[in-house]
């Protein structure tokens, strides 16, 4: 198969943040999330150097690879080029995606951040690959964004095909996620909850058996 395809029956979308992760964690936090079968794993290292994330992609891309899991960079198009990840993470200030595209080419996974019904059907004509949308609630990873709330989860969701991918994202856990997907989400993105879990395997493989990827 090829990414996109590998794609398409992810429901569950891992991040791993060195916002919450320590660097001398990172790939033993990495290989648990792998070990409950994680479909996809981003990684997000937002107060690092550009060069020390390459260094840290070049580490994740071949763990990701070896247990069948998409890698994703979060916001360098060129470090997922070089690290030989699988597609590449933009936020909505982060330019259009054509050129991106034209850089990784045609079966790189472009994912597009959105927070609300017009960024979503906009990242969808644009070719996005699958978007984020949220955050639904306040998050302690997107500090000072306001919570769009779940009402236009369905109504997003109605606009686009059926089968492009729509990860619902930010303060979902296990408390919240009951309700995420009551309000229509197929698809979510969990973060923090996630990575700071006792039993980070057990977890992950308990999410998907929810949102009924396994």
């Amino acid at each position: 198969m090829n990414r996109k395809e590998r794609l398409s029956p992810c429901r569950l979308y891992g991040i791993v943040d060195m916002g919450y992760t320590a660097e001398n964690q990172l790939l033993s936090v990495t290989e648990k999330l792998l070990a409950g079968g994680l479909g996809i794993l981003q990684l997000r290292a937002k107060n690092c150097a550009p060069e020390r994330i390459e260094q840290l992609g070049s580490q994740l891309a071949p763990l990701c690879r070896k247990h069948g899991c998409l890698f994703i960079i979060n916001d360098y198009p060129e470090i997922a080029l070089s690290t030989g990840a699988d597609g590449v993470h933009l936020g909505q200030d982060d330019g259009p995606l054509a050129p991106v595209r034209a850089m990784l080419g045609p079966d790189c996974i472009i994912g597009r951040s959105t927070h609300s019904p017009e960024q979503a059907l906009e990242a969808f004509r644009e070719q996005a690959d699958y978007i984020g949308f949220g955050p639904l609630f306040p998050t302690g990873t997107k500090p000072g964004r306001p919570a769009i709330g779940l009402k236009d989860i369905a109504n997003v969701r109605r606009q686009l095909p059926e089968e492009f991918p729509v990860f619902c994202i930010g303060g979902i856990n296990g408390d919240t996620l009951p309700n995420v997907l009551k309000a229509g989400a197929a698809r979510v993105v969990i973060v923090s909850w996630l990575l700071t879990h006792p039993d980070i395997t057990g977890a992950v493989t308990a999410l998907r058996r929810t949102l009924g990827e396994i």
